[in-house]
Formats: C-alpha cells, structure tokens, sequence
C-alpha cells in the first residue's frame, strides 16, 4: 500500500469514528428529552388519569366494620339487604354482621327480587341456610315488615345497592321500613352505597302529588342525583318521617363518580339491570314497557334497546339519529326476547350506543323515542300508558297532543330547580 493510500484509509476510519460518535450522542439527546418530556402516549395518559383516581371508595359497610361496629353494639339487630351487600373482601352483609363483635342478629328482610337478587316475581319468606335466621320477604304478602317480624329489633340496618332512579323499588322498601321503625321507636342506620349513575344530574318530570305509590314513594324527578343514605336523610325530612336515622357515611365518593370510577365491583342489583351501560339508559327506557315496547327485557342487552314485532328499525334510528341526541347513535337491530314483553317474537328494533355517558339524559331519550313512536305507530303506541312510571300528567298530555320533545323537557326546568335547591340540604358529599 502507498503512502497516499495509508493516510487516505487513516482519514476514512477517522470518518467513520466521527460518525459513529455522532450518531450516539444523538441517541443519548433523544432518550433524555424521552424521559423528561410531557406523556404523550394515549396509555399512559389513561393510566396517568386512573392514577389520580385511584383511590377506591369506601362504602357504609367497609366504613362500619372499620368502626368495628361500635355503634352498633349491644343492639339486637335486623339487616334489609340482599346480594349486592358486600365488603371489600366480598364477605356478605350477613357474615359480617354475624360474626361482629357485640352485636346479636335477629332477623334478616329482603326487597323485591329476594336475597340472591333473582327472582322476577312476588318473593315468599324464607330461612337463611347459612346463619338459620328468618328472612322476611318485603316484596310477598307484606310490602312492610310487621310488628311479628320486628319483635326483639331494636335497630334495623339497611345495605342495598340502589339504581339511582324514583321507580326503582328498593328506595320505597326502605322508606316503608324507615316508617314502621319510626312507629317503633327502632334505631335505623343506613350502609350508604355510590349511586351509580352518579350525584350530580337531575332529570325528568316531578311526581304529581297524587302519585305516590311503591314505585314512587316521594315527590322525585326521575333521576335525582342522590345516594341512598342521602335519599334517606331526605325522606326522613321533607316527608316527616322522623325516625332515629343513622347514614354511615362512605370514604372517597364524589358526586361526579359513575359507578365504574369508584373502584368497587358491580353487581347487577335485579335480574335485567345488567351493565352499567344498561343503568345510565335505564330511566329513561323503562318508562316506554308499558305504552307497549320491549325495552329488551328477555335478551343480552336490556335497557339497551328497544322494539316491537310492529316496529322498524331503520325508520326510528333514522329519526332519532336526525334528533342528535347528545351521548348516543342509535341503530337498527332486530331481536327476539325470550322472556319479557312479545316473548319468541321477533321485534324490529334500535340498539343504543352510548358515547358520552356524561352527556347522556336518559329521560330526554325515553321522551324523543316516544314521542316518534306517537307519530309513526298511533295505533300501536299507547302514550297513556306511560304515566304508571312517569308520574306526570302534564308531560304526558303534552306527549299525546304532540308537543315536540325538546318543550317537553324545558317543561320541567322550574321543577327541577326548586327540587335541586331542596336536595342539597341533604349532600353528604362533595
């Protein structure tokens, strides 16, 4: 090799190593600013966002055995509840207070669906296989628990997963307890549980005072924004109940929470209140059963569509998807319910996509859909009806002489205003 042509092999390793150097101090520029720069990945910043939230709530029960029952103690005691009753630890209502110390079980009382939370119909009193104590149906014979099933009580407990909405039965269940308790000079604690479409939306018409019934127990809107130990210091109040009542109050709940942001297990609290997805449409789907639609009781998804063997699909989704709807998308999809309203039949229907649940108004869904249904199946469609679950004569007089949707729902803004400052006398949480 030349001389020349050694000095041009030095210069082009020389090259090479420059090179090299180059590329890792770039590498070494790159990871720093990587590790010091604002998360951008979209997993990571969901996992960021669940960090901060990550503190899971802790209801009544969890809060009660923290306390070691020490209210409690020297009580002899009746517990209403049923499946949804559990600790942290999945340990039922009825274990732990039966192993508590100081505290003697008396009688256990169930709302409807009975102890499992199964049973779609009237529900007989029974025997608890576990502990052998008495449990007295409250949805059988009796919707009230009696002066034989009370004797030797003196402190009832109450610890059951409410669906946050006025015509779901376990509210009157335990206003109808919180009753006789007053009567009886008995002591009632409330376990209290998130509600699970949350504490902060208010929506639907208010109950006609010559309503009330099991299924609307008090002057509510629909959707009240309440959990069930506010719902009871409310009840206790405004409707003069005045029993010795006791909220054990939950840890770590806020009122913008949905269920699935409370860290805690759902467990479906009746047979067709399945998915959370189901429970944010719900109050505004069932109200549609009795004016003569499947609001998808019988199959996978109930609550979460809706329709009749008279019905079509794509006619009602295309209206409803005009109407846009905040939250949702509406499509066709036919079913078959096996059980439930029009039952082996099938029902042209509409599926709903919820895409916002904060967005979603449930009650102004239920009204848009009946009020499509009004004008496309007259003959069909009984408005009329509905007024077993809405409660309101005005609004449904208003849905029958066709007054559009949206004046429908402004219709109830002074309502809900006067109710929204009365409610807040009850917050327990911010």
């Amino acid at each position: 090799m030349t001389i020349m042509g050694w000095n041009e092999c030095k210069a082009s390793q020389r090259s090479a190593l420059r090179f090299f150097l180059v590329l890792l101090l770039c590498y070494f520029a790159v990871a720093a600013l990587t590790s010091s720069a604002p998360i951008t990945n979209a997993a990571t910043v969901q996992r960021a966002h669940h960090s901060r939230n990550a503190t899971r709530v802790t209801v009544g029960l969890d809060v009660l055995e923290a306390q070691r029952f020490a209210p409690l103690r020297g009580k002899h005691v009746g517990i209403i509840t049923n499946h949804t009753g559990l600790d942290a630890q999945g340990r039922t209502t009825i274990d732990a207070f039966t192993h508590a110390p100081g505290v003697q079980v008396v009688a256990l009382f169930t709302p409807e669906h009975g102890l499992g939370g199964k049973q779609d119909e009237n529900v007989s009193s029974t025997k608890d296989p576990v502990s052998g104590l008495p449990v007295y149906s409250l949805y059988g014979e009796t919707r009230r628990p009696t002066d034989e099933m009370l004797a030797g009580i003196d402190a009832l407990v109450f610890d059951v997963q409410d669906a946050g909405v006025r015509f779901y039965t376990y509210t009157a269940t335990m206003a109808y307890c919180m009753e006789e308790a007053a009567k009886r000079k008995i002591a009632f604690f409330v376990l209290d549980r998130p509600n699970p479409i949350g504490g902060e939306i208010v929506e639907g018409p208010l109950l006609d005072a010559d309503k009330t019934s099991f299924t609307a127990y008090f002057r509510l809107p629909v959707r009240y924004g309440l959990t069930i130990g506010e719902l009871a210091q409310l009840f206790n109040q405004e409707n003069h109940i005045q029993c010795d009542l006791h909220v054990i109050v939950m840890k770590n709940w806020h009122r913008n929470y949905f269920y699935e942001e409370t860290g805690l297990r759902w467990l479906p609290p009746s047979p067709n209140l399945r998915t959370l997805k189901g429970a944010v449409l719900y109050p505004g789907l069932e109200i549609l059963q009795n004016g003569g639609i499947s609001v998808g009781r019988g199959t996978e998804a109930p609550f979460e569509e809706f329709g009749a063997p008279w019905m079509h699909g794509e006619d009602v989704a295309a209206r409803l998807n005009d109407r846009h709807i905040p939250g949702v998308r509406f499509v066709a999809a036919d079913f078959i319910p096996v059980a439930g309203l029009y039952a082996a039949e099938r029902c042209g229907g509409v599926a709903i996509r919820v895409l916002d649940k904060r967005a979603v108004r449930s009650m102004t869904i239920g009204i848009e859909i009946a009020s499509i249904l009004r004008q496309l199946y007259p003959d069909h469609f009984d408005a009329q009806k509905m007024l077993f679950l809405v409660g309101n004569d005005q609004t449904i007089r208003q849905l029958q002489d066709g007054v559009p949707a949206t004046e429908i729902v402004k219709g109830w803004h002074a309502d809900l205003k006067a109710f929204e400052a009365m409610r807040r006398k009850y917050f327990l949480y911010k």
